[in-house]
């Protein structure tokens, strides 16, 4: 039996982040799907297996616990599998880091499709995304991370800090190329980091994966549709 159970629609997006932390972790889980997903947000509330608006949803079957909302799933699995750091300082850093990273797709999606990008609109965003992409490039560099070496807060090895960090920034620059070019030039340093933690075997798999399972679509619907025409050249 898998350690989990993740449910969350086919395609990266929100879900990516939970799934690069479990195999980071060495952990093995499987997926409802979107058909269990549709059904329950359909459904009623007491049926759900914890209550929510919207995936991810996490369940640990051996722990016998349910959440939801990306953050606080990261923060469970971080803690619950000793992955967090050990000052309550870097851990705050860390849970900063991921509603960063939250909040950067959020807005990378016109809050999940309020609106459709046009020409005008990514024009207009440009500053705000590579001020977004300073923020980690500031971090890493108060942290010691160069172009070659080093992690976002710092320390001998990757955490999940990185992970995000990876996640966030490598599955939008694989299928857009003007993020893509806006990182390296905004965010070198950044950069760098995302391929070498991306390389990691367990998250290099998991980026091989989500190539063969949802090609280049990265949201759905109309604002994933929409990203892939303007956001790219």
């Amino acid at each position: 039996m898998a350690d989990y159970e993740l449910l969350y629609w086919s395609v990266p997006f929100r879900g990516q982040f939970v799934r690069a932390v479990l195999a980071f972790a060495g952990k093995t889980w499987t997926e409802g799907g979107d058909t269990k997903i549709s059904r329950l947000m359909e459904g009623p509330v007491g049926d759900m297996p914890v209550p929510f608006m919207g995936p991810p949803v996490l369940i640990d079957h051996k722990a016998d616990t349910a959440l939801a909302e990306m953050p606080a799933i990261i923060l469970y699995l971080g803690e619950t599998l000793e992955l967090m750091p050990d000052t309550p300082a870097l851990r705050a850093m860390t849970i900063k880091i991921v509603n960063d990273a939250n909040d950067v797709i959020d807005e990378v999606t016109l809050n999940g499709g309020d609106h459709m990008w046009t020409e005008k609109r990514w024009e207009a965003f440009v500053p705000r995304l590579a001020k977004w992409m300073s923020i980690w490039e500031d971090t890493g560099r108060r942290n010691g991370l160069g172009k070659g070496t080093g992690h976002i807060l710092g320390g001998q090895a990757p955490g999940i800090a990185d992970v995000i960090t990876a996640t966030l920034w490598t599955t939008m620059t694989e299928r857009f190329s003007k993020v893509h070019d806006l990182l390296e030039e905004t965010a070198p340093m950044t950069a760098a980091l995302c391929r070498r933690v991306s390389a990691l075997p367990p998250l290099a798999k998991l980026g091989e994966t989500a190539r063969q399972n949802y090609g280049r679509a990265y949201a759905g619907g109309q604002i994933g549709a929409s990203m892939a025409k303007i956001l790219n050249d």
